[in-house]
């Protein structure tokens, strides 16, 4: 009679420890796909402000068509490039990221060849611009780092035991992490 009502105790014990496990599993979770939501809202953000930038840009009619070609084509496979917040896979974090990065470099060449309008540089439009796309960039590394972090509270808890046994059974895999671009880690050489 003894040992069956310690059974049952300790069987009560096991599934509320599983419950409690699997629901915090859950709920970092789900703080991983309102920081993805969150990266992907800034992203966003940045291709919307390009639109208006290409625009006042090409309103000035000596403008390199080519550049401004490279920066629209960019910013469309950058936004067609989708990432399901269920499925943040390394693999899947690096193409977003990839997308991003090839938008990154046609913007910087768009702001390369911008340098030789003076008088478009001095616009009020393209000043406003150019100020809220430096604040755009600015949140999207923040939405990028707290993304990351919130990758690293999920995947500790899916890695670690006994909690993984339980994220094991409830079928949750690691998330991938934003990373470096590829070369970052080289200061940029400047020459006058």
């Amino acid at each position: 009679m003894k040992t069956g009502i310690i059974v049952i105790i300790v069987l009560v014990l096991v599934g509320f420890w599983g419950c409690s496990s699997y629901n915090g599993v859950v709920k970092k979770d789900e703080v991983v796909q309102k920081a993805w939501g969150n990266v992907e809202t800034q992203y966003q953000r940045r291709a919307d402000l390009i639109d208006n930038l290409v625009s006042t840009v090409k309103g000035s009619a000596k403008f390199e068509q080519e550049t401004l070609t490279g920066v629209i084509e960019a910013r469309a496979k950058a936004t067609s490039v989708q990432v399901n917040a269920n499925d943040l896979s390394p693999e899947k974090i690096a193409q977003f990221q990839q997308a991003q990065g090839e938008l990154s470099g046609a913007l910087s060449r768009l702001l390369v060849s911008v340098e030789r309008y003076p008088e478009l540089r001095t616009t009020e439009q393209f000043q406003t611009l150019m100020a809220q796309l430096e604040g755009t960039e600015n949140r999207i590394a923040v939405s990028r780092n707290d993304f990351n972090t919130a990758v690293n509270a999920y995947n500790s808890s899916v890695r670690t035991f006994p909690t993984n046994l339980v994220a094991g059974l409830g079928g949750f895999q690691q998330k991938g992490y934003f990373k470096a671009a590829e070369g970052s880690d080289k200061a940029p050489k400047v020459e006058f």
